[in-house]
């Protein structure tokens, strides 16, 4: 398929991505350094480009209770937030995925405060991580375009009806202008059919949602829950093959580079990763055996594909852009207790930068890499060291 291709700033092809996709209601509170994405999409609705309910709200918990609403009744339904107003939506977060409701939602990863930082780490994904959602990372403009509209192809799939959440960087990703390529409508109306909620709200037909739960069913809804979510793994891979085969882009949960015979692995999410490709190239010209693994599915997490893409390191260095304060990386944790039954398995070594948007440059991902070396050989005292930290 040929593609439109033009230069644009990522959180407005955001909202392009949502004109393709038809969507049916957003509701949102603007909030940096996610408000370009709403902007456009109010001015979309405003100029009568989408057709398409905008709601603006007082809040960010309102424009999640909004959301609820647009999506118990069948609407194909968006919205977008960051760091603190994430925060702020935290508690109708788990009604979403509990509701099983289908509500798409770009989060475009902010520092959570205080000292107030508008920019962009992951503390407040790590905040979410158990809140029910599916949660993929992206690390450029184009996977962004392109899981957006995976995002409700996959929501909306009657064998998942469960929210999505894409994980874009905020001013590393959001503000930024980069060449994107866009398909046509006819294009994402073949790979994205129209919402067909299969329990949609009725007046005429009223019923109860997510009303009380005494504790001798509670742990059963669960526990069905969390079978869904699982299950939903199946339905993410199929769209990302469905989709690569039409659009010749393809994506995986584990995403493998210049790991071929490579010994030492750094792992990495969101848009940092490209920044470490880079060094990662320099140092294998230089003939040492390192690669770089980029975990894109956070939510259900990928067992399996972290666990065969690291089956033959010596030592895999985890970077986490947030620190769970008194133990250390989120990231790291999750990756170490993936692998902890495994009779192989590599030295792994956590370190935690890129904090409150600050950067890490080639050269610094070098450092990283080399000083994990010297640990998975040496030990450290520390269970995990900070990169940056001036003295």
């Amino acid at each position: 398929m040929v593609a439109k291709r033009e230069g644009i700033e990522v959180s407005r092809a955001i909202a392009i991505a949502c004109k393709l996709a038809n969507v049916d209601v957003v509701a949102a509170y603007p909030i940096t350094p996610q408000t370009h994405i709403v902007e456009d999409l109010a001015e979309l609705v405003a100029d009568g480009e989408l057709d398409a309910a905008f709601i603006p709200v007082e809040s960010e918990h309102s424009a999640m209770s909004a959301c609820l609403g647009a999506a118990a009744v069948g609407a194909r339904t968006f919205t977008a937030t960051a760091g603190q107003g994430l925060e702020l939506m935290h508690e109708v977060v788990y009604v979403a995925s509990s509701m099983q409701l289908p509500i798409v939602m770009a989060v475009t990863n902010r520092a959570l405060s205080a000292p107030i930082s508008i920019w962009g780490d992951h503390s407040d994904v790590m905040a979410v991580r158990d809140t029910g959602w599916i949660q993929i990372f992206v690390e450029n403009g184009q996977q962004t375009v392109d899981n957006v509209l995976c995002a409700f192809r996959i929501a909306e799939d009657r064998r998942v009806l469960l929210p999505v959440m894409v994980h874009l960087d905020g001013f590393h990703l959001t503000h930024v202008i980069e060449p994107i390529s866009f398909p046509e409508q006819s294009e994402v109306d073949q790979f994205l059919p129209p919402n067909q909620y299969p329990l949609p709200l009725d007046p005429d037909k009223p019923v109860a949602m997510g009303d009380f739960g005494p504790p001798y069913i509670y742990t059963e809804t669960k526990k069905a829950q969390e079978v869904n979510l699982e299950a939903a793994k199946k339905v993410i891979l199929e769209c990302w093959k469905e989709f690569g085969g039409l659009f010749g882009r393809y994506y995986s949960p584990v995403e493998g580079y210049q790991c071929e015979g490579a010994k030492v692995l750094l792992l990495t999410m969101g848009s940092f990763s490209e920044t470490a490709m880079e060094a990662i190239d320099k140092m294998r010209k230089e003939g040492k055996k390192v690669g770089l693994l980029r975990l894109r599915l956070w939510r259900p997490f990928p067992f399996e594909e972290v666990r065969q893409a690291v089956k033959d390191a010596e030592v895999l260095i985890v970077l986490d852009r947030a620190l769970s304060f008194g133990y250390g990386g989120p990231v790291c944790s999750e990756i170490k207790s993936a692998l902890y039954n495994e009779a192989k398995k590599p030295k792994v070594v956590s370190f935690i930068g890129g904090l409150g948007g600050r950067d890490i440059s080639p050269g610094g991902f070098e450092q990283i890499i080399n000083r994990g070396i010297e640990i998975s050989q040496t030990g450290s005292e520390q269970e995990f060291e900070m990169f940056g930290v001036r003295e």
